[in-house]
């Protein structure tokens, strides 16, 4: 079947439209990396990893995004949501986990410190938004990601409401829209010390990824890093 779909719609690299490759290395040379933040006052963190005197009961503990919200990274990301190129994803969780390899970055040693602990959970879509695309694009990143890093997977929340997209709104408008917007799966339980990787495509306020957390946190998670391929 794969066969049949690369001599139908042949891979092209979404830079420059080479061929056979969705990311070719000169492409992939021109992904940006930006300075790592803390994910609650938005400043400069070391490794991503929230500031002490920013930390809530509820909150992230950290931030990784791979690079920019810009060029070949930013062309990908909506191939992959909007024109519904899902083989891309395991192109895009590659480029991560190589980085990942390479760099050792804060939130990669503390997965290798105790893999048990940590699971991997996307954030959600509406389910009558995931039936109109097909699929939902951050679950597939978030269920490759834990096979290449040895960790289990969870789709352990689900949204309670249907909600304007994101990108269509600002600032606090983007707060309200989500607000409540997420309940913890009936089926699943967290351990009291579960320590989770939150996977979403993009951070640009930090809302959705914020109230996530915020439920994970109120049903027993230890520690919670916001993951995203781009910021």
């Amino acid at each position: 079947m794969n066969l049949i779909l690369d001599l139908l719609f042949p891979k092209k690299c979404v830079g420059c439209k080479k061929l056979d490759t969705f990311f070719c290395e000169d492409c992939i040379s021109n992904i940006l990396q930006k300075n790592l933040i803390c994910p609650e006052c938005e400043r400069l963190s070391l490794g991503g990893k929230t500031h002490s005197v920013c930390r809530k009961r509820s909150g992230l503990d950290g931030l990784w995004s791979l690079g920019w919200y810009q060029g070949p990274l930013k062309k990908s990301i909506k191939q992959f949501k909007y024109q519904r190129v899902s083989n891309i994803a395991e192109t895009l969780s590659d480029l991560l986990v190589d980085y990942w390899i390479k760099f050792q970055p804060l939130v990669f040693d503390l997965i290798e410190k105790n893999k048990k602990k940590w699971l991997v959970i996307p954030v959600p879509l509406h389910w009558w938004r995931e039936n109109n695309r097909g699929f939902n694009q951050v679950s597939l990143i978030g269920q490759i990601l834990s096979k290449k890093l040895g960790l289990d997977y969870c789709e352990a929340l689900k949204r309670t409401r249907y909600t304007k997209s994101q990108a269509a709104l600002k600032g606090q408008d983007r707060h309200q829209n989500i607000k409540n917007a997420f309940a913890l799966s009936p089926d699943c339980n967290l351990s009291p010390d579960a320590c989770i990787l939150l996977i979403d495509d993009v951070w640009t306020t930090g809302s959705t990824l914020r109230e996530c957390c915020e439920v994970l946190k109120k049903n027993g998670a230890k520690q919670v890093w916001a993951i995203t391929l781009a910021r």
